[in-house]
């Protein structure tokens, strides 16, 4: 597998965790905090062991900046689809306007004109 793609598919699946990690508890809100917290470090053990990889195998080929800008693009795909799906809530103009404006960072952060 391509060292470019490796750490973009180790983040991806590592966001899939954390967003299960931070947000899946809210679908069980009337459930103790308490666990929800355990539940939530349980989760996120698998989150650090796929992004800690990730970015240590990414760093030789994108610097620490493109590495973070990966993943919260990433991040916000992941979390949209989380969102609707699982949460079951919509997505508005105004969401889907700030994820576009995230993305044309990214744009400025690999292919931008500026630099």
């Amino acid at each position: 597998m391509s060292e470019r793609v490796l750490p973009v598919l180790l983040l991806f699946v590592s966001n899939i965790f954390m967003t299960f990690a931070w947000y899946g508890h809210l679908k069980h809100a009337n459930r103790p905090l308490v666990i929800a917290i355990l539940a939530s470090w349980a989760i996120a053990f698998f989150e650090y062991c796929l992004a800690v990889p990730a970015n240590r195998i990414g760093y030789g080929v994108y610097s620490a900046v493109e590495l973070k800008t990966i993943q919260e693009v990433v991040t916000l795909t992941v979390f949209a689809v989380f969102s609707v799906f699982y949460l079951g809530e919509g997505l508005t103009v105004n969401h889907v306007v700030g994820f576009a404006f995230i993305a044309l960072g990214a744009f400025f952060i690999f292919k931008g004109p500026l630099g």
